[in-house]
């Protein structure tokens, strides 16, 4: 029963963002469940390459590409590598601290691109096959800031709220095809994005004082959701936004 509920042999995910930190994760254990993957960077690197070669030694199917998904030319090149999907992740995203007073159009321009523009552009590329197969998995990694945004985040709280409401208002008329649309918002989590701030330990213990658990999270914490709402076990998961930060938006 269990090997049925999270079989995912047969089926082909794209995780955007996935040759590091949360991506990675669930990139790999979707791959482990039998799901043929595609990793993606937004460059060649050393660091893409060694994560499909780790996944080919574990006798996982997979395939790496690398575009820049804040350019149309990069959506174009992702998409047309790709072909179809039944499992989208859309973890893929842009961050820079940036207040209200500090306000820098060409970075906000940045991260709604890659943040929000991106995941339309997704969603519009590969939902017509997902309904044609009369199955799909929307997943998008959200973050924290939706529920309790940081006035040093202001603008990446808004895309990523943003891109939250959009995914929600998927779940409704596409259930009927068998497909489920879901947010998944992280808190703080211990990766690499993070580890400059994590790495001042007065900042990193006020920040720990405010997340009810007593601890950062890890990108496994996140992975096993992912693969929860892309299997058969999750099939009647749909139209959620769900927190994955020890309580810190409470």
């Amino acid at each position: 029963m269990l090997q049925k509920l999270f079989n995912l042999h047969g089926k082909r995910a794209l995780v955007t963002g996935s040759s590091r930190g949360i991506g990675y994760a669930a990139a790999m254990v979707l791959a482990e469940a039998g799901a043929q993957v595609i990793f993606h960077a937004s460059k060649p690197s050393e660091k893409l390459d060694a994560v499909l070669a780790e996944a080919h030694a574990k006798g996982f199917s997979g395939e790496a590409v690398a575009a820049d998904i804040s350019t149309t030319e990069g959506l174009e090149k992702l998409i047309a590598a790709v072909v179809a999907v039944d499992i989208l992740v859309l973890n893929a995203s842009a961050q820079a601290y940036m207040t209200v007073e500090n306000f820098d159009a060409e970075e906000f321009e940045r991260e709604y691109r890659t943040n929000v523009k991106s995941t339309f552009e997704l969603v519009k590329a590969f939902l017509p096959g997902m309904r044609e197969r009369r199955f799909g998995r929307i997943i998008a990694l959200g973050s924290v800031n939706q529920h309790r945004p940081s006035p040093r985040l202001v603008v990446y709280a808004g895309t990523k709220a943003a891109q939250a409401n959009l995914i929600l208002g998927l779940a409704r008329e596409n259930a009927a095809f068998g497909i489920t649309a879901n947010n998944v918002a992280p808190g703080v989590i211990t990766t690499d994005r993070n580890s400059a701030v994590l790495s001042d330990a007065k900042k990193a213990e006020e920040i720990r004082k405010v997340i009810p658990a007593g601890r950062f999270g890890t990108a496994e914490d996140c992975a096993g959701l992912i693969l929860l709402l892309a299997s058969e076990a999750g099939s009647y998961i749909t139209g959620e936004d769900i927190t994955i930060d020890g309580g810190m938006h409470l």
